[in-house]
C-alpha cells in the first residue's frame, strides 16, 4: 500500500506541474481531477473559445493492480520517463494507450 501511495503522490506532482504550464484563457479552465478512491486522474481543459465548446482530456492516468496506467498523453512530455525519474519501476508503468500486443516491446509493464 505504501508503494501505491507513492504512485499517487507522483501522479499528483506530475499533473500539477503540467497544469501550471497551460496557457491562460479566462474562458477555458484547466481542471485537475483526482479520484483517490478509484485511482483515476486527469488533466482537462473545459470552457469556451468564442462559440466553440472546449473539452479536452490531455492526460489520463489510472492505478490498476498496483501499476500506473498511462491511458492518454496529448502532451510532449514523456510521462513514463518522468515517473521513472521519480522512482517508479518501469515494470509498474503500463502504456495503456498502446494496444496490448505492443506493450511487451515498450520496455515498460504489460499489465
Amino acid at each position: 500500500m505504501e508503494r501505491v501511495e507513492h504512485y499517487r503522490q507522483c501522479i499528483r506532482k506530475l499533473l500539477t506541474q503540467q497544469a501550471t504550464l497551460e496557457k491562460p484563457n479566462s474562458d477555458v479552465e484547466c481542471q485537475l481531477v483526482f479520484d483517490w478512491e478509484h485511482d483515476h486522474y486527469q488533466l482537462l481543459d473545459v470552457g469556451w473559445e468564442g462559440l466553440k465548446r472546449i473539452y479536452n482530456c490531455f492526460i489520463h492516468l489510472d492505478i490498476k493492480n498496483g501499476k500506473i496506467w498511462i491511458q492518454r498523453n496529448m502532451t510532449e512530455v514523456d510521462i513514463a520517463r518522468e515517473f521513472v525519474e521519480m522512482g517508479v519501476s518501469e515494470e509498474d508503468i503500463v502504456l495503456g494507450l498502446h494496444p496490448p500486443y505492443k506493450r511487451p516491446h515498450t520496455g515498460f509493464g504489460v499489465a
